[in-house]
């Protein structure tokens, strides 16, 4: 099942059209299409079609999102970058364990309270890979 876009209900969309610029940018997802009229915004990657659509909402703060993330770094940078625009967080970033041990996510609360999660799933070292070699 592919999913087409998700609306994602907020409370002031000239602050979460800012949020989401910053938090999602390392998982290379842009402001596609800006509505100021309307209170809406669209994100997508680039030469794609839009699909999470931003929308001033009173039934904000009651959404649970996850995003695919490409690499574990960018699960990193996510939350770096989302924590810096304001997000608390709920997960820093490691494995999650108790779904998957290949299951890698940060998880942040947006400006109202929304649950947004990137996720890479795939292999992540656990220990350093450049270790001295004992003679």
């Amino acid at each position: 099942m592919a999913i087409d876009h998700i609306a994602l209900p907020v409370r002031d969309y000239t602050v979460s059209r800012h949020f989401y610029e910053e938090a999602l940018r390392p998982l290379g997802i842009a402001l596609l299409l800006d509505w100021p009229d309307g209170r809406r915004a669209w994100f997508g990657a680039e030469g794609e079609a839009s699909s999470l659509w931003l929308r001033e909402s009173h039934t904000a703060g009651t959404l649970e999102l996850a995003l695919t993330a490409e690499r574990a770094e960018a699960v990193e940078a996510f939350h770096s970058a989302a924590v810096e625009a304001g997000a608390q967080t709920d997960w820093e970033p490691g494995v999650r364990p108790e779904f998957n041990p290949q299951y890698f996510a940060a998880r942040i609360r947006d400006p109202d309270g929304n649950s947004i999660e990137a996720v890479y799933r795939g292999a992540v070292a656990t220990e350093p890979v450049d270790q001295p070699v004992a003679a």
